[in-house]
């Protein structure tokens, strides 16, 4: 085997995307900032008893384990950020108020989520830990709306939906958790047919409204609609109630969903996922996850966001960026002066190295510094 040849779904980034991937990172971590948002850096490996508590079983499966030679426990490497800010939240900081973090790094998967996918996705986001209302979902939503304006994508759409509205159907009836695994998955299929056999067994309220829910997709109008159908059960006015808070002032086409329950047995309110022309996959997931905190003793209300940092940076149009600068081999002192005043406004100037004078186009060089009437002066080559 080629020992160049990199494991599949394991790709390198080379120089003009890793350019890209930079600048907006450094643009999204400043907008990040610039609302409240604190940097935290998690570490990439962490006992898998703190890794995983309250990931549910999808995360365990797309997690790379290992034997940590120090002290023989079992190690993971982080597959999500979220867990790991949360735990920050609870135990590092442990404050009482609102605490905003965000975060920015590479995780690891055991499967790519698509053909597309990389194995290394580069995940960044945003977090509120510490509020349970409804105001914190909105800046939360008005935040990554923002993060993806930034990003200049075509044909943004935000997706909506409420993992309360399937939960308290689900409860109230009595189904059993087996049956409700199964449901949970025959609703993110939008599988009619499964739905009509896993609840013929159900009374006929709650089968009437599970086989309601993948229908119950559009614009504002499905709240109305929803309203009308659905038992007039609390937690579903108030699920309802929520989401028309959410959709009343919008920067981006949002639709609502109330048959996607992406991270059900993660998330426990509001989820979302962000959409652009370009891609089938989302590109953005968040949504209320109260119950994260709590597996660290510390139960705490959280919302927030993550993207995915590689995806942004190969969909958003990359930004234009001048020629480099050619110096030339000299004793000058001068030179070095120029060549400084340069690179501290952020130019990029390159001296020529022996025998390699002539190199232009591969170091990207369209500008050169010659020496004008005494004075060292940049001028097209």
């Amino acid at each position: 085997m080629r020992n160049w040849v990199l494991p599949e779904y394991i790709e390198d980034i080379l120089p003009p995307e890793a350019r890209r991937i930079e600048l907006l990172r450094a643009n999204l971590l400043e907008l990040f900032r610039v609302h409240g948002y604190e940097l935290v850096m998690p570490p990439l490996l962490e006992y898998t008893e703190s890794l995983l508590t309250g990931t549910g079983h999808d995360m365990d499966l797309r997690t790379f384990k290992l034997v940590d030679q120090l002290s023989g426990r079992t190690m993971g490497v982080r597959a999500d950020i979220t867990p790991q800010v949360a735990r920050i939240d609870a135990h590092l900081l442990n404050r009482d108020g609102v605490t905003r973090l965000c975060y920015c790094g590479s995780v690891l998967h055991t499967l790519p989520a698509g053909l597309t996918s990389t194995r290394e996705p580069l995940q960044i986001g945003a977090e509120v830990y510490g509020h349970a209302g409804i105001e914190s979902d909105l800046e939360i939503q008005r935040l990554l709306e923002r993060a993806l304006k930034l990003c200049n994508l075509p044909d943004v759409r935000l997706n909506i939906g409420h993992v309360a509205v399937f939960r308290a159907l689900a409860r109230r009836s009595g189904v059993e958790s087996g049956t409700e695994a199964e449901l949970f998955s025959a609703l993110q299929a939008k599988d009619a047919s499964a739905l009509r056999v896993l609840t013929k067994n159900l009374d006929k309220t709650t089968r009437g409204a599970i086989l309601l829910l993948p229908e119950l997709y559009g614009g504002r109008e499905v709240i109305a609609r929803a309203r009308r159908a659905l038992p007039r059960y609390a937690e579903i006015t108030r699920a309802l109630a929520d989401l028309e808070h959410l959709t009343a002032m919008d920067e981006v086409p949002v639709s609502i969903d109330l048959a996607d329950l992406r991270g059900y047995h993660y998330h426990s309110g509001v989820v979302f996922a962000a959409y652009c022309s370009l891609l089938p996959n989302a590109i953005a997931l968040g949504g209320r996850y109260d119950g994260v905190g709590k597996a660290f003793g510390r139960a705490r209300p959280a919302t927030g966001f993550t993207l995915y940092l590689l995806q942004l940076a190969r969909l958003s149009p990359e930004p234009p960026a001048p020629g480099w600068i050619r110096a030339p081999r000299s004793t000058d002192p001068a030179l070095e002066i120029a060549m400084a005043t340069l690179r501290a406004a952020g130019e990029v100037v390159i001296q020529d190295l022996p025998g390699h004078e002539s190199a232009d186009d591969e170091a990207r060089c369209t500008r050169e510094l010659v020496k004008q009437k005494a004075k060292w002066q940049v001028r097209n080559i």
